[in-house]
Parts: C-alpha cells; structure tokens; sequence
C-alpha cells in the first residue's frame, strides 16, 4: 500500500488530515462570511463579488473553471474530514470495547468537545440545505421575489426573510461556532504545535475565530428580519 494511505490508516495519519482539512474548510469558511458582508453595502457590490468569483482566471481560464475547482476541493476536503473523524471514532470504540462503569468525568473537557460529534451532523445538514437554498434555488420558486440565478443580493434577501429559514440559519451557524471553538483549540496539537508560548493564545484565538464568524454570520438574518437590509 502506497505511504499516504498507509499513513491516513494510522490514528496519528486520520488526526493529520483531520487538522489539514480543518483548516483548508476554516479558511473558506471565514472568506465566505466576509464576502457575504458585502450585502451591507449593496445589491451591486455582492453581486459583482458573486461574478467575480465565476470570472476567476480571467480570459486564460474558461468562466466558472477555477470556481468548479475550489468546490471540488472543498468537497473533498469536506468528505475527508467527515471520514477521518468517523474512523478515529471507530477506532476508539474498538480500543475499548466496554463501555465505562460509572458516569464519565467530563471536569476536563467542555460542552463544545462533548457536542462535536453533533455539532458537525448539524453543519453537514445545513450545508445540504444552504447549497439547495441559496445555490441552486430549490426551496424558493423561480422569478419574483423568488431565485434568481446570479442575482446574489436579493436570493439572500428573498431566502432570509422567511422566519423559519433565518431560525434554521442561526442555529446552524451557533452550531458552527462551537465546533469551530473546540476545533480550532485542538488543531494547534494535532498538528504537532504544542509549545508552552503558543499553547497560552489556543483558546483566545479559537474564542475569537468562533465569535467572529458567530457574530458575522447571525448578524445577516437578524439584519434582514429586523428590516435593516432590505
């Protein structure tokens, strides 16, 4: 067996690629939320940032190219995630096969850790949903105030403005947050950073990166129920 595959079999291989691909989806996640700011300032200005995004590479790509590129590998990263998590899973039932005897002490670990196993199913669900909603227009009907393709600012409008959509929007994306709180906190070890002067600033960074996308992301249905984007 080639040394990636025989190194991903390995625990030490599945938390690797765990921490890697972890990183390449926080990434897209945080220039996701920023983009989305863009609805602040106008129909035009997220609009435009949607065509640019189609556009890269310019004439020396083909339109949509490099786009279809980064989705694939978002995907990839995505199911790569989702299958070494679920691996290290199995792998530790299988290193103790009985269960424990009394209550598990959970003094050292905290809610975010405990829930990531849920906090990553309620993601999964909501990307399932944000792509048919916002992506290909499946749950709104077509034309007038409904999906418009390539018309970004007003499929958000349109989408948000329904009370149980920005009620599912909102959970989903406090659900992100905490997975990204906990994730973010142990991917500095699983990536081998573990020094005394760097582990001080773990959870401050991981508290930030979880707050700032919580606060960016909820802060886009809020503003469109309370009629400030409109």
């Amino acid at each position: 067996m080639p040394w990636p595959l025989r190194f991903y079999r390995s625990a030490v291989g599945k938390k690797w690629v765990m921490g890697l691909t972890g990183l390449m989806l926080l990434g897209f996640v945080i220039s996701h939320a920023l983009g989305n700011v863009k609805m602040y300032i106008g129909p035009e200005s997220i609009n435009s940032y949607g065509e640019a995004l189609r556009d890269l590479g310019g004439h020396l790509v083909p339109r949509t190219h490099i786009l279809w590129l980064m989705r694939f590998g978002l995907i990839g990263a995505f199911g790569l995630h989702i299958h070494a998590a679920w691996s290290l899973t199995l792998m530790n039932r299988r290193s103790r096969p009985t269960k424990y005897q009394s209550k598990r002490d959970y003094v050292a670990t905290d809610f975010a850790g405990r829930a990531m196993r849920w906090t990553g199913v309620i993601v999964l669900l909501f990307v399932c949903w944000h792509l048919a909603d916002l992506t290909w227009g499946w749950t709104m009907a077509n034309g007038h105030e409904g999906f418009v393709r390539g018309e970004a600012y007003d499929n958000l409008v349109n989408s948000l403005s329904r009370i149980p959509v920005a009620i599912i929007y909102i959970v989903a994306n406090l659900a992100l947050a905490s997975h990204l709180f906990h994730g973010v906190s142990s991917m500095f070890q699983t990536l081998g950073i573990n020094n005394p002067r760097i582990n001080g600033i773990r959870k401050p960074v991981a508290i930030a990166v979880a707050a700032g996308v919580a606060i960016l992301n909820t802060s886009f249905p809020l503003a469109i129920q309370f009629g400030i984007v409109a």
